[in-house]
């Protein structure tokens, strides 16, 4: 009696745990962000017709679902009824990471909205700074003192339907578009001058630390005025269905063994 009272009360608190186990890592998935921007700010393409500059408001940041590609960033409305923009961005590396969503910035003269540079999840070293095109880049490199990331590759700035697939042709083509990076001077220079990839970080180095070190000092860099990660657990990603499977086996054992016991008695 005794082992069918701790075998079932495991079992309860096997499914008790299935029910309230929290989402700790299912944000991870897509890293669904929810920003409220305080003034206007410009952004890259690939961006709905008219919408390359998004009034202050709230929207919803999320890597797009690809199992090729995770830097793949779009933007949506707050009831993410409609994709605004599905922009190009490579790891962006930060020496500490916080508990609080970061999104940064490049400021512009005066009257023309701040041009959003990266986006960092709360927790993680790196983040995703976006891509320009050349001629953008350029223009904002002279302006913010500070080197741009940009693509040649000849994509439409503009589409007048959302993009949806990570499939689509013009998705594709940002997977596989060159990038690199140009400076104040105009000089454009290979994206490992600029930008450390992942693979190759083992300690912060200096090429990286230096840029970093001119974010900290710029006024152009600057945070969203709230931001909140909305976390949501999709089914791919969640170690529920495991829990599950624990608590209905313990179940299971328990009332094998009060049968078990009521054929000995």
């Amino acid at each position: 009696m005794k082992l069918f009272k701790a075998v079932t009360t495991f079992g309860c608190l096997a499914l008790t745990g299935m029910i309230f186990a929290p989402g700790a890592r299912a944000d991870d998935w897509n890293r669904k962000t929810v920003i409220t921007f305080s003034g206007p700010v410009e952004i890259p393409g690939v961006h709905l017709t008219g919408w390359a500059v998004l009034p202050a408001g709230t929207y919803v940041f999320k890597i797009l679902d690809s199992q090729s590609d995770r830097h793949i960033v779009q933007i949506f409305n707050q009831d993410e009824t409609t994709i605004y923009a599905t922009i190009l961005a490579i790891p962006n590396y930060r020496l500490k990471a916080t508990d609080q969503t970061v999104m940064t910035f490049r400021e512009r003269p005066a009257g023309e909205p701040e041009a959003l540079r990266a986006w960092f999840y709360p927790g993680r070293n790196w983040g995703e700074e976006f891509v320009y095109p050349k001629a953008k880049a350029m223009a904002l490199a002279k302006e913010t003192n500070i080197p741009v990331l940009f693509t040649e590759a000849e994509l439409p700035l503009e589409v007048t339907e959302p993009i949806q697939s990570a499939d689509g042709p013009i998705v594709v083509a940002l997977k596989q578009a060159p990038i690199k990076a140009i400076k104040p001077t105009g000089e454009e220079v290979q994206l490992a001058e600029v930008v450390t990839p992942p693979a190759e970080l083992t300690a912060p180095p200096a090429e990286v630390a230096a840029p970093l070190a001119e974010v900290a000092a710029a006024p152009a860099e600057v945070t969203a005025a709230t931001s909140t990660a909305d976390r949501t657990l999709p089914s791919t990603a969640s170690s529920l269905p495991l829990l599950a499977l624990f608590g209905l086996l313990a179940l299971g054992s328990a009332l094998a063994l009060r049968v078990a016991e009521k054929r000995v008695q």
